[in-house]
């Protein structure tokens, strides 16, 4: 589901309202939500719509008053489930909720309004005022993740191996096929096409293989920073820490042969923190290298590290760790918080933060933050959760970066040099737990809505995307300087088309196969993908399903 980009008085409105203190007890909120929606519900089953109202009395009441999603279902179930139906299939007395569309739309916002203004001619009174807005929008998250369906793999790729059509797929701008091209990943995470057509991948437990063209074979990389295998199962997603992340080619690369490798270094009994637990420690690192006669890693080079201060306990500490290049020199790293938010607003700590070096290390001189006392100097922009896409439209030069929310909002953001970009102070989505995001609050964070850039493309509920590439290539014409979005929970392959307002275009190129964890152009200008299963992850290779022109 897509909202679109929200204006600035409206994000900071919403910051604003994330940000206020307590007017009201939880048992008031509770009951508040439990009786209106149990009126709206019996209004909405002659009304034929479903949505979420904002209130005038924007207040943060804390994290006790906020109703839980088990809370929600539940009252769905005994306040709605009369009349929509215990799964919100429909009943005699009201209409589905799921499997057809809503008369008044079906986004976030549209949901938003039609509560909030009501239809009156179906006898459905408006809402403005009634409920607060962090429970409506709460639950018209709840509902929306209803109307998706349910993944029965929670999008982990833990279901049947997927099955690879066979025939041309047509879109709008061109017919592709997709053609297997090696099957037996455990984990992969990043794929790097070379010039000859072999592939770099890295498998987050196991390290850089290199991969024939055609996928006749597989060779481990030796020599490179140790990975660690050890992981722990939750839900149906490993964790760890010590992994291999992305691997990146420097744009020069066939002359100078240089390689990027970012990773989760890891030490034991080396700072305060893994003294004091007793348990190794991790942060991100980023090096550089080549390869001696294709198989050994050699040269290797540090491009970037973190004060070993820095290091925290627990899996994948700075998550994300996507390698982006511009054309002056200059490369870029992303450092994800997995879950240590209270130091991704500082300056100090390499939490939540884009990186930006020249391509050998050094600070640049004109990075935002390299006068300001105690910051990193190689910040260029913070306030990030987990940035799991990273690359420059090449035809305006800006460089985009996709990222997880937690329940909604997931983000694509245009990355200005020194902005902040509001994580965990706020988010357009909830917390996993069905509330506003409650970190500032939490953290004794106090914050200028004004100073934090909003939103340029919203994903709630989250598809779990992924990342991105922006596509340079002849063998899909129409689609230069598009916009490529892979996903992880929606299990679909996305094509936009993107400017610095937000969302122009977008069309679902794949669905249904598992998890895109990576996507790149190949030497050719195919889109390589990595494919993402525990059945076996593989690498898939598009192509033009003919060399007809694309239909425009």
């Amino acid at each position: 589901m897509i909202s679109r980009k929200p204006t600035s008085h409206e994000f900071n409105s919403m910051l604003t309202a994330y940000s206020r203190t307590s007017r009201g007890s939880s048992s008031r909120h509770f009951l508040l939500a439990a009786l209106a929606l149990c009126a709206l519900v019996t209004l909405a089953c002659h009304a034929g719509t479903f949505g979420g109202a904002t209130n005038e009395d924007e207040g943060d009441p804390g994290r006790d008053a906020w109703v839980l999603p088990d809370e929600m279902g539940g009252i769905y179930k005994a306040q709605c489930g009369v009349c929509h139906g215990a799964n919100q299939e429909g009943s005699s007395l009201g209409p589905a909720l799921v499997g057809r569309p809503l008369e008044h739309g079906e986004g976030v916002d549209d949901l938003i309004s039609t509560l909030e203004r009501g239809v009156p001619d179906k006898g459905m009174p408006g809402w403005k005022g009634t409920l607060p807005d962090h429970e409506i929008r709460g639950l018209v998250i709840y509902l929306l993740e209803k109307r998706e369906g349910d993944r029965g793999d929670d999008g982990q790729g833990v279901g049947d191996p997927p099955t690879i059509p066979t025939g041309p797929i047509e879109t709008k701008h061109h017919a592709f096929l997709i053609e297997p091209v090696y099957t037996g990943l455990v984990e992969p995470y990043s794929i790097a096409p070379l010039p000859d057509g072999r592939f770099l991948v890295t498998e987050k437990m196991r390290g850089v293989s290199l991969i024939e063209a055609d996928g006749s074979a597989a060779t481990l990389i030796t020599g490179t920073p140790r990975f660690w295998d050890d992981s722990v199962l939750r839900g149906t997603a490993y964790t760890g820490s010590g992994w291999a992340h992305e691997v990146a080619l420097h744009p020069n690369y066939e002359e100078n042969g240089w390689i990027y490798l970012s990773f989760g270094d890891r030490c034991s009994d080396c700072n305060s923190e893994s003294r004091a637990t007793g348990s190794p420690v991790t942060m991100l690192k980023l090096v550089r290298g080549r390869l001696d006669e294709g198989t050994t890693w050699v040269d290797e080079e540090i491009i970037w590290e973190a004060p070993k201060e820095t290091y925290l306990v627990g899996a994948e500490n700075g998550a994300s760790a996507r390698i982006a290049f511009d054309d002056a020199g200059y490369v870029y790293m992303t450092i994800g918080s997995f879950a240590e938010y209270r130091f991704v607003q500082d300056l100090s700590r390499p939490d939540g933060k884009t990186i930006r070096m020249h391509d050998d290390g050094r600070v640049p001189a004109d990075n935002p933050f390299v006068d300001v006392e105690n910051a990193l100097p190689g910040i260029w922009t913070l306030g990030h959760r987990n940035a799991q896409g990273l690359d420059f439209d090449p035809s305006s030069g800006q460089l985009w970066a996709s990222e997880h929310g937690p329940r909604g909002g997931d983000e694509a953001n245009l990355l200005l040099p020194g902005r902040n970009y509001g994580w965990p102070l706020v988010s357009l989505g909830v917390d996993y737990d069905g509330r506003p995001v409650p970190y500032a609050k939490k953290y004794g964070i106090e914050f200028d809505p004004e100073e934090l850039t909003p939103t340029a493309i919203d994903w709630t509920p989250s598809p779990g995307v992924s990342s991105i590439v922006f596509y340079r290539g002849d063998a899909f014409p129409a689609w230069r300087d598009h916009m490529i979005v892979a996903t992880l929970a929606k299990n679909e392959l996305w094509r936009y088309v993107v400017d610095a307002t937000g969302e122009l275009e977008r069309e679902t190129l794949i669905k249904a196969l598992g998890r895109f964890r990576d996507v790149e152009v190949g030497s050719n200008g195919e889109l390589i993908v990595l494919l993402e299963h525990r059945s076996g992850s593989q690498i898939l290779r598009l192509v033009p399903a003919s060399d007809e022109s694309p239909t425009l």
